[in-house]
């Protein structure tokens, strides 16, 4: 069981994912298993996770939970 988790937060953010997400898991390598919780995301983020990012565990909320309560 990994220590520590880092969870980030998404909706409709692939552009975001794609250019952020790599620097998040080179800073946290071995240190934190890395969940993206995403909000009923209508653009293309899961599909680019799962090709791109297969080792970010991901959390699929059924809809958009807006900001305090999808991080619940």
């Amino acid at each position: 069981m990994d220590k520590t988790a880092i969870v980030i937060l998404n909706w409709n953010g692939c552009k975001m994912l794609e250019k952020y997400l790599p620097s998040v898991m080179e800073y946290s390598a071995g240190d934190a298993a890395i969940y993206v919780a995403d909000n009923a995301s209508s653009d293309n983020s899961l599909q680019m996770l799962a090709e791109h990012f297969p080792n970010v565990r991901i959390i699929t909320l059924d809809r958009n939970y807006g900001f305090a309560e999808g991080y619940n």
